[in-house]
């Protein structure tokens, strides 16, 4: 059986990471981190749209890397904290435009299911998030939402707090995207 890959979006500060490693935990695989976490802390916040491009690449990389070793351990799902249709939202939230690379992978690349995170968790200042007022995060959540409506790869919101959060994640991968 191929490894399956679950991808998680949405807005900053909605539990992806979190949901992302619980869910790994749960099904004891592996996931892969969001490149750019690491990007920014490195180079900073000051980025431009080549910038968005780099990170768009490396965090291909980072997942083909983790799926490699995901396969070699035999594992059957892999679970991605973010993907091109996140380098896509914010590269058009924030500059207008996005790199017509971006978008060509958003067409090559194949994923077995989507969760998206609702953003009905508290904001938790970090140094490197830049939209905390809700107006933004519901509006960046309408925009991922309305991607994945218009593809057509599974997909379940998630939202709750703790627990229940975990929970709605691992109910979305047992109804949707397992039984395939």
């Amino acid at each position: 059986m191929p490894l399956k890959k679950i991808v998680i979006i949405g807005p900053e500060s909605t539990g992806k990471s979190s949901l992302c490693e619980e869910l790994a935990r749960h099904y004891q695989t592996d996931w892969v981190p969001e490149y750019a976490r690491e990007y920014l802390t490195r180079y900073g916040m000051d980025y431009r749209p080549d910038d968005l491009l780099v990170i768009a690449r490396g965090q291909l990389a980072l997942e083909e890397q983790h799926a490699a070793a995901a396969e070699a351990a035999g594992h059957k799902l892999l679970f991605i904290d973010t993907d091109m249709y996140v380098m896509k939202v914010w590269s058009e939230f924030v500059f207008g435009r996005c790199d017509p690379w971006i978008l060509g992978q958003i067409v090559l690349r194949q994923y077995h299911g989507y969760l998206l995170c609702r953003t009905d968790l508290p904001w938790a200042p970090d140094p490197l998030r830049e939209y905390p007022e809700g107006s933004s995060r519901d509006r960046l959540f309408q925009i991922y939402r309305d991607c994945l409506i218009n593809q057509s790869t599974p997909w379940e919101e998630i939202g709750g707090q703790g627990e229940d959060r975990i929970a709605a994640g691992i109910a979305a991968v047992e109804k949707v995207l397992l039984p395939q």
